[in-house]
Parts: structure tokens; sequence; C-alpha cells
């Protein structure tokens, strides 16, 4: 059903391409059919990228494909958002071109000075003016859209692809032991370490983590777009985290797209000193006080018979101490909202990404990004410190997150 969808999206997409980007800038012949056909080896490229990033023989149109997909997008974007004022403009040129083509009457003698009956007259030249107004205004329309489209995607891989931003976020809990106050956690997620990533992109996001010098590593979700054979080594870096009480992950919706589900990768990350929060949760001793660190499976296992389960790792615990849960949608915090939750941890939206398209998760997730309070719960979203597909970033910059809880 995805797959289907996401063809009719991307069939649609290139058609209202064709016809704004090819058709009102070309007369018929053979520049027309020549954009075509490249506009058809675009859709192609597109639908390769996607399946090839899940082969190793496939990665190398990953970064051509996936950036025509962001370029795509923009474009018709902008498109869109310029179909209004076009509207205008056309009309103008039209009412224009209806004044000019009104000749002014001449007054002729008989007999002479008029055409012979077999004479051809020859049109006003004012008939073709129009033709030639709507083309240069589908070029101009054209020609803003590519600029924008090529200029946004630009600013966007650069943003992507650098040093993420520190977000320093301070989380008021009314129930908080205050010798607790001052425990600080790296909230990360999203590092979809995948055909794009390479050996540097962990080794950066770790070295920054570090430099936080955080109590709690807390690592939420879609950590990977492959598998441990292919992706290992990329992973290999995070052995090297360092925290006062230790590093801890939880699944994302990606980890259950990797072929065999999870498991692979929670044995992997054993082996690199992080722990992985399955339907359960650890004590944080800090200060002679008690924190519950728990953690729930995504959403995305339930249909690979891997759920989360709230009961399993909220139930049971001590009256009074204070509860921060690692889960890696932000829509989850409805059911942590009727466990007693104090504060969840996720991940998953990437701001959106590419603005606007924030837009659009909102109305999936009820948080998109930072701070906010869901159903008496505090939620704290973070942007995610990688990308998936595009490798590009609009409006939503990479993050890295320094979140200190306070009495």
């Amino acid at each position: 059903m995805f797959v289907l969808m996401f063809l009719s999206l991307v069939g649609l997409a290139h058609f209202y391409l064709w016809h704004r980007m090819v058709r009102s800038t070309t007369g018929p012949g053979r520049s027309r059919r020549a954009l075509t056909w490249g506009l058809v080896g675009l859709v192609l490229l597109v639908v390769a990228a996607f399946a090839g990033s899940r082969v190793e023989w496939g990665h190398w149109l990953a970064w051509p494909g996936y950036l025509w997909v962001a370029v795509m997008f923009y474009l018709v974007v902008i498109l869109v958002v310029l179909e209004i004022p076009r509207a205008v403009a056309a009309l103008l040129l039209r009412r224009a071109a209806s004044r000019s083509a009104t000749p002014e009457p001449v007054p002729v003698l008989a007999g002479a000075g008029g055409p012979a009956e077999d004479e051809p007259v020859a049109p006003p030249a004012a008939e073709a003016a129009p033709m030639s107004r709507r083309l240069f205004l589908g070029r101009a329309t054209a020609a803003v859209a590519g600029v924008g489209a090529l200029g946004t995607v630009g600013y966007g891989v650069t943003t992507a692809l650098g040093d993420p931003v520190t977000e320093r976020v301070r989380v008021a809990l009314p129930k908080l032991d205050p010798r607790l106050s001052g425990l600080r956690f790296a909230v990360v997620s999203d590092v979809h370490l995948g055909p794009l990533t390479g050996l540097r992109h962990t080794e950066r996001i770790v070295r920054m983590i570090n430099g936080l010098e955080a109590d709690v590593v807390a690592i939420v979700g879609d950590l990977v777009d492959g598998p441990v054979a292919e992706l290992g080594p990329l992973a290999r870096p995070l052995k090297d985290l360092e925290s006062r009480y230790g590093a801890y992950f939880v699944t994302g919706n990606h980890e259950y797209y990797v072929s065999g589900g999870p498991g692979e990768w929670i044995e992997e990350l054993a082996e690199l000193g992080v722990r992985s929060l399955r339907n359960e949760r650890v004590e944080i001793r800090h200060q002679g006080a008690v924190l519950d660190l728990a953690g729930v499976n995504d959403v995305g296992g339930v249909d690979a018979g891997d759920p989360p389960d709230f009961d399993k790792a909220l139930g049971g615990r001590e009256a009074g101490r204070s509860t921060v849960l690692l889960a890696h949608q932000p829509i989850q915090v409805a059911e942590a909202a009727r466990h007693g939750v104090d504060l969840q941890l996720s991940g998953h939206t990437h701001g959106g990404q590419l603005a606007p398209f924030n837009l659009v998760v909102g109305l999936q997730q009820p948080v998109v990004s930072g701070l906010a309070t869901v159903d008496g719960v505090p939620v704290y979203v973070t942007r995610g410190a990688g990308f998936w597909g595009p490798p590009v970033r609009v409006g939503a910059p990479p993050e890295i997150t320094m979140l200190e809880l306070r009495a």
C-alpha cells in the first residue's frame, strides 16, 4: 500500500512538473520531446534510488536519486505557490493583448488603397503576441522555481551534512526528588546510519555527545537503515560513548524495516556498551535518590510481533518515584500519560526535515519538535541528528540535546 501511494505521488508530481516546466515553456517539437523523456528518466531514477538503497549494489543511485527527490519537492512547492500570481499575470496579459488586437478604424477611399480580392491579407501582428507572452510567462515561472529549488536544496544539503546543533533544555518536574535536580540527559535520535552516511557521521555525533559530559545518554530510535553486516562498521564509534550512568536505546520504526527485525542490532549494541530497553526500566541512582528510566518498543513493532508494552515497562513502580520514558514516536505519549510518566523523550519527526513538510507531520504527531505538554505529560521531541531519504534539511537543522531535569 505504501509503495503504491509513493509511486502515485511521484507520478503526479512529475506530471505537474511536465505541465509547468516542459509544456508551458516549449512548443511542439524536438525540445519538448527531449525534456519529456528526461523527466521520464528522473521518475525511473527516483524509483531505482528507493529500491537500490536497500541493496548494496544500488547504493550509487542513492545520492542522485534522493537529491532529485528534494529538488522535485521544492519545485512543486514553489510552482504551487506561484500559481496565483501566475494566474493574475496571465489575466493581465490577456487583457493587454485584447486591447492591442482591436485596430483603430482607418478611412479608405473607394477604389484606392484597399487590397485586391485575391490578394492575401497578413494577419495583424498583435495576434501572435498572446502566445509569445504566455510562453514568456511559462519560462519566467519555471526559471524562478528552478533557481529557488536549487538554492533551497543547496542550503539544505549544507545543513544536513554539517554539525548538529546543540540544544540545551531544562525541564522542571513537580514530583522530582530535589536530589535529582541537575541530572543531565544527552538525547539523540534518528541518526539513520545508511548508504548516504559515513563513519565520520557517527564519530562526530559521539564526539559531540561526549563533549556534553552527560549523566545519561538516550538514543531514541531510528539508529540504522540496514543490517549489521552492512552497517556494523559505521556503528562501532558508539563504543566510545561516555556518560556517568550509561547509554540506553529504544527501537524506532526503521529498526523494524531491517530484514529479520531489530534483534541483531540489539545484540550488536550490547557489544558496543549500549543497553536496549525492551519494554523495561532501569534505576538511575544519583546523589542518594532514584529515577526510573523506562523504554518501550516503537509502535512499528506491532506488525512484527514486537509491540510496545507499557504495562511491562511501567507497571509496579515504587510510588512517588519520578519516571522518564524513552519512546520513539511522540504519539506514544497518550499511553504514557495513562501510566503516570513524568517526562517522555522522543524523536521520529525530524522536525519535519523539509519545510513546509513539518505542517504535515503535525497532523499525525502531537509534537513536531521541542518541548510541549500533552495530556499533562511534558514531551521533548528532538529533531534528530541525521536524515532520511534526501540528505537535505530545511528549517529543521540536525540536533543533539542536553536536557537537564530540575525540581
